[in-house]
């Protein structure tokens, strides 16, 4: 009965389900961050014409920004695939507290909804929040609040999960024994502290910001002996760890992938790879002045943050060098489009990363600080970073979901076409950032016109490449190539899991099976 069965899903605790609930909601919400974020390139069609009014351009970075990280990256990356890994690679039948984990699942709910009610009152304050930009004097929206409530749901659903995903990988995982399974499971740990720690002082920041809004207090107002400037060290102290939680879960997953091609039980440099990532939390959590260098920060202060922020590149740098020395060793075919993703990621991210260093300078910071720049580095390092962990999630994962191969050309073409929009869209930015072109501000010189034109051609292209990307895991649930032909099948097709035991094939055919996947 189709009631029932309706009843089944929605007071489901089966993780699987819940975790297909949030890469339902996250993809939902990516699709319109990417609308967001073409309307935002459309306007820089033309140099003093803006396309939209500069209020709704306000609303369209506001908005772009935070739906991409809450409600796409963190709900598609981190909670859903979590739901799903953490117990297929731990052995667990389910994560230890699954009525919290259907919890802050459907508390994810509202908080889109709030997010809905503010886009349509409008909230055009930055997704920052700085005040005074952010106070009742300068933004009368009601807008603004609901955001902000938006936030503060959105923000406990995440932090509901981390405590559920501490529980189950303390009582699967074992630090004397780290298999390669572990490393996704180490990510994930690691993602999940510093979400315990870092989202406390954000929903502080934002309850204390509300009270200035609506009942006269004066935390951030300097007319009643407040300080903003304590909300950009609330607001950084939560948002730098954020790009490590985002980036994390890539980095176990890169991990694991490239010790599967490389036919090896476990990564090369195990205890490197999670020491890295061990050093990368801790480091992260003191390093983030660096978005405040232009705030009058004395000269201690600013080069303590900006040493600290270039030595993160030494745990950075020995994951990489870990990863190209297994795929150096690996006999994978190169056509294969698991195999151009990883290298992708290596090279953006990698490049992304370069630009941080030329952005931890206090100095050269104090130049480049709000301009293109800074957008460049951001979507170098976090958006393509990230995205491109999502999309090797599909890859690697949706097989050993669904049961169904994708189309190996069809993977090529995407993979293609996503580069040449990536680059197109956001390497000339950088040049936007070194002739002094600042963000945030809809009108620009004309002779950035033909560079702009190019950037929202890259951005179309970008949005082809995601609806690209739709239609192939379509075609592969309506061709339906299965996988997976026997338990004893040890020799996968497609490739599957590249190097996984047939042991391992055999419990994730069996899951599958338990899952009720292959029908």
């Amino acid at each position: 009965m189709w009631f029932r069965r309706l009843f089944s899903w929605v007071f489901t605790l089966d993780h699987k389900r819940i975790g297909l609930f949030y890469i339902i909601m996250g993809v939902w919400s990516g699709f319109l961050g990417l609308g967001l974020s073409l309307m935002i390139r459309i306007n820089f069609i033309e140099p003093y014409y803006s396309v939209v009014s500069a209020d709704c351009y306000n609303f369209l970075i506001t908005n772009h920004g935070i739906v991409m990280i809450f409600f796409f990256l963190m709900p598609v990356l981190v909670s859903g695939f979590g739901n799903y890994l953490i117990p297929l690679l731990g052995g667990l039948e389910d994560l230890n507290l699954p009525r919290l984990n259907a919890l802050s699942m459907w508390i994810l709910l509202p908080s889109i909804l709030f997010l809905a009610i503010s886009m349509s009152l409008g909230a055009g304050v930055g997704w920052p929040f700085y005040p005074p930009l952010a106070d009742k004097e300068f933004s009368t929206s009601s807008g603004v609040d609901f955001l902000m409530f938006s936030l503060h749901l959105a923000g406990l659903s995440s932090l509901l999960g981390s405590i559920n995903f501490i529980c189950t990988i303390l009582s699967c995982i074992h630090v004397s024994d780290v298999p390669r399974d572990s490393v996704i499971l180490w990510a994930y740990l690691f993602t999940s502290i510093l979400l315990l720690i870092s989202l406390p002082v954000l929903a502080a920041a934002i309850t204390m910001l509300l009270f200035d809004r609506n009942f006269g207090s004066a935390f951030f107002d300097p007319m009643g002996g407040g300080d903003p400037i304590l909300f950009q060290h609330m607001f950084w102290f939560f948002g730098h760890p954020e790009v490590y939680v985002l980036i994390l879960p890539g980095f176990g997953l890169i991990s694991y992938i490239c010790s599967g091609l490389n036919n090896t039980p476990t990564p090369f440099g195990v205890v490197g790879l999670v020491s890295a990532m061990f050093c990368i939390v801790g480091l992260g959590l003191c390093v983030w002045g660096h978005h405040m260098f232009i705030v009058g920060l004395d000269i201690s202060t600013a080069v303590f943050f900006s040493s600290v922020t270039m030595i993160i590149g030494v745990p950075t740098g020995i994951k990489v060098f870990s990863w190209l020395y297994m795929l150096s060793n690996s006999a994978v075919n190169w056509s294969e489009p698991v195999f151009w993703w990883i290298i992708s990621f290596i090279v953006l991210f990698t490049f992304g990363g370069v630009t941080g260093i030329i952005l931890s300078a206090c100095v050269l910071d104090s130049i480049l600080h709000d301009t293109w720049f800074v957008v460049a580095h951001f979507h170098y390092v976090m958006s393509l970073g990230s995205y491109i962990s999502v999309i090797l999630m599909f890859l690697w994962w949706w097989p050993v979901i669904t049961g169904f191969t994708l189309n190996k050309y069809l993977l090529q073409a995407h993979c293609l076409i996503s580069q040449v929009g990536f680059n197109l869209s956001f390497f000339p930015m950088h040049f936007f950032g070194m002739c002094g072109l600042p963000r945030r501000v809809c009108a620009y010189d004309c002779s950035f016109y033909t560079t702009n034109l190019v950037c929202t051609l890259g951005s179309l292209i970008s949005v082809f490449s995601g609806v690209l990307l739709i239609f192939i895991l379509w075609e592969s649930l309506s061709v339906k190539n299965i996988v997976l032909g026997s338990c004893s099948d040890a020799n996968v097709p497609f490739n599957l899991l590249h190097g996984v035991s047939p042991n391992h094939v055999g419990f994730i055919y069996n899951y599958c099976l338990m899952a009720g996947y292959f029908n």
